[in-house]
């Protein structure tokens, strides 16, 4: 299997990590669209890499990035070029020139500079207030944009290109609930919406109004789908597990996440990938959660009940 591809883009509880578990399950027919109403970082699609698909995301800023990319108005020279500029000026500043690039972005949302912040803010976090302003503050890393990192950057930027090249990926801004309309029998939906009751990454705020409306949604699909969520850690269960999210099928594997300001904040989760289809047989194997087996090696995935854990 080929190395997952990271996109230039990052994002809290990015999925680079649980491609491969993802690809294992995605039925060997499929021949349809490939539908994304939380694209994120993009990591799934591009590297799963179907010859049809409709990207979508409520943040305007990541659409205008991967359209811009895959429009060829954003090219790996072009952003090593603004890169190497920007990064020049942030380190002869000492770090100060970062916040007038976000101020710069919240006035034109220019998608280089998102590209910018995305990858000088602290913990690679993508957040907005309330007015819709970018609001994370400095990695305080002056030197942050190096020739290697720039190079990489750079790199990252043309696998995305070169992956829309001779495909039919559309890129859209709206609403999730519009994309799931659309898809239809044969077409398979992807889901990784914010993780309810975890942490808020997102240009909207995710509340269990919407985790209810989103689990509507998926139940009246004629699509295939499968969503991401968080099943439980070492203290609660994902109550939308047991209630939103029961009756299909449920497969779990353990993960940890490198995200939160603090380390003792970081802390494995008993990922859950839940499908309206039955995967392949091996991937149903493992035991059901409990108090004393929930952080001892776990199979790698398989179907699973929930368990409250406290």
């Amino acid at each position: 299997m080929r190395d997952i591809f990271v996109p230039p883009i990052k994002c809290q509880g990015i999925k680079s990590k649980l491609v491969p578990w993802i690809k294992t399950i995605i039925p060997t027919d499929f021949a349809g669209v490939w539908v994304e109403p939380f694209l994120g970082s993009g990591v799934v699609a591009f590297n799963v890499r179907p010859r049809r698909a409709l990207l979508t995301d409520s943040n305007p800023h990541l659409i205008n990035f991967y359209q811009a990319v895959a429009g060829g108005r954003i090219t790996a020279d072009i952003a090593k070029a603004y890169l190497k500029k920007e990064g020049d000026e942030l380190l002869r500043s000492e770090g100060e020139h970062y916040y007038l690039i976000r101020e710069r972005f919240n006035r034109h949302g220019d998608p280089l500079d998102f590209l910018f912040l995305n990858r000088a803010g602290f913990n690679g976090m993508i957040r907005f207030n309330r007015r819709g302003e970018f609001n994370i503050p400095f990695c305080r890393k002056p030197n942050r944009f190096a020739p290697a990192y720039i190079t990489k950057i750079g790199n990252q930027i043309q696998a995305v290109a070169d992956v829309c090249a001779w495909r039919g990926y559309e890129f859209r801004c709206q609403d999730y609930a519009q994309t799931i309309a659309e898809a239809g029998t044969g077409d398979l939906i992807y889901c990784d919406p914010p993780y309810i009751g975890r942490h808020t990454d997102y240009f909207n705020a995710w509340d269990e109004g919407q985790e209810s409306r989103l689990g509507k949604l998926l139940a009246a699909t004629e699509a295939k789908f499968i969503l991401s969520t968080w099943h439980s850690n070492e203290f609660r269960s994902n109550q939308f597990i047991s209630s939103t999210w029961k009756g299909y099928h449920i497969m779990t594997r353990e993960h940890f996440y490198h995200v939160g300001a603090k380390e003792e904040n970081r802390n494995p989760v008993l990922e859950a990938l839940v499908t309206n289809f039955a995967a392949a047989d091996e991937e149903k194997k493992s035991a059901k959660p409990s108090r004393l087996t929930l952080f001892e090696k776990y199979p790698a995935h398989g179907k699973s009940e929930p368990t409250a854990l406290r």
